[in-house]
């Protein structure tokens, strides 16, 4: 298969993330073409060096851009119901109500199966948005049997979508109604954790560190277990205190750092240390009127910085990750090219995943976009535009979304 035609091809390149400089670093080839054999990127370049007698079953980009294809690296995005009424009180100012376990309620009363439509529907608009490798948590069931089925509605999406979806155990999200957290924290270790390892249900575990969830001891004792379970470590950490999180998270050595909003400059040099990957979520703080992660003090300290969504019923229902790039760009003082970086390659980073997707080169997977823009810089200034700029998306080597064309 053959992508040809591309005004501007834009990417970063590596096998692992970027930080400081290097984050602004794109190859820009103007006229180019990329060509996908077995679902990998085996040749890209001018079309001035393509032999027309190569272009056969091709993709014809009508000089438009393409970037590599988008990487969620934080998302809720497996649950059930709607928080509208909690929304608009917090957006009157009042107290929003029973939060993370109003969806909790709702998520026991569902089925399976009613999970997996629900949330099946906004994984489909993801992928009309460019995204093409997602990471999904579970975390609104808190207790074994409904932590057990989101995991498993998460694996069933893993097997039906188009894309790459990697999940994540994130137990620890909150406390239940009625139970003590000490009990809590015993049933995660004890019965979630080796329930999850023996089914192979998940690749990462994630605890929400923060004042009224989960202490620096308590968030330690839960994610050492999930290391013991053979998972890779991630953290909400720092989003609404300066608790410590980010600290937590290097010294454990986790992949990532998440939400980061009142991080320390304790905190970020000890994450640029430890080569832990700090991801921003702008929407959170857009949704909530909160201030944004200080992503300009990080890049400039040398510090790894990808974007998510942080796609969730409560706090931010947005799933668009040209969103967050635009975000990234108005509201948290990064280069466009460092937003993209940010989205695609340390993204990846931020799910192991950068030796495999993340940048368009030779060897890694044909996940790409094609955009109607006539260049890349276009794509924060379109702010809202994503649903008429994203003019196909390629995932695993095949289309799985083209403007006009109905795909799954």
């Amino acid at each position: 298969m053959l992508v040809i035609n591309i005004g501007q091809l834009v990417t970063p390149h590596g096998r692992h993330a970027l930080g400081h400089q290097a984050m602004r670093r794109l190859t820009v080839v103007h006229n180019a073409y990329v060509k996908i054999e077995d679902g990998v990127i085996v040749q890209l370049g001018s079309m001035s060096d393509l032999r027309h007698s190569q272009i056969s079953e091709a993709l014809d980009a009508q000089g438009g851009v393409v970037i590599p294809g988008l990487v969620d690296p934080h998302t809720h995005a497996v649950f059930y119901g709607t928080r509208e009424d909690e929304f608009l009180a917090r957006c009157q100012g009042e107290k929003y109500g029973k939060g993370i376990l109003t969806t909790v309620e709702k998520v026991r009363q569902a089925s399976e199966d009613q999970i997996y439509e629900f949330s099946r529907s906004f994984l489909q608009a993801m992928v009309r948005l460019g995204t093409t490798m997602v990471e999904i948590k579970s975390g609104y069931g808190l207790d074994t049997p409904n932590e057990l089925k989101l995991l498993r509605v998460i694996q069933r999406l893993k097997e039906t979508m188009p894309i790459e979806i990697v999940p994540t155990f994130c137990g620890a999200h909150a406390v239940p109604a009625g139970v003590e957290k000490s009990q809590y924290i015993q049933e995660i270790i004890t019965e979630m954790l080796p329930r999850v390892r023996a089914e192979k249900l998940a690749e990462f575990g994630d605890v929400f560190c923060e004042r009224g969830f989960f202490s620096i001891e308590e968030s330690r004792e839960i994610l050492r277990a999930c290391h013991r379970a053979g998972l890779g470590l991630k953290i909400h950490a720092d989003e609404l205190s300066p608790l410590g999180g980010a600290e937590l998270a290097a010294e454990l050595g986790a992949i990532s750092a998440d939400h980061l909003l009142h991080v320390s400059e304790r905190g970020i040099e000890a994450l640029k240390r430890a080569g832990v990957v700090a991801v921003l979520l702008p929407g959170t703080a857009f949704s909530l009127n909160a201030e944004y992660a200080p992503a300009r003090r990080m890049i400039d300290a040398g510090l790894a910085v990808a974007l998510g969504t942080d796609f969730n019923p409560g706090t931010c229902l947005i799933y668009s990750m040209f969103f967050m790039i635009a975000l990234a760009v108005l509201k948290m003082g990064m280069t466009v090219e460092e937003a993209l970086t940010a989205a695609t390659l340390n993204a990846a980073a931020a799910l192991r995943r950068a030796h495999i997707t993340g940048s368009l080169e030779p060897g890694k997977r044909a996940d790409l976009v094609v955009l109607n823009l006539e260049n890349y810089k276009q794509i924060p200034y379109f702010i809202g535009h994503e649903g008429r700029f994203v003019r196909a998306v390629i995932a695993r080597g095949h289309i799985v979304y083209e403007q006009g064309q109905a795909r799954h």
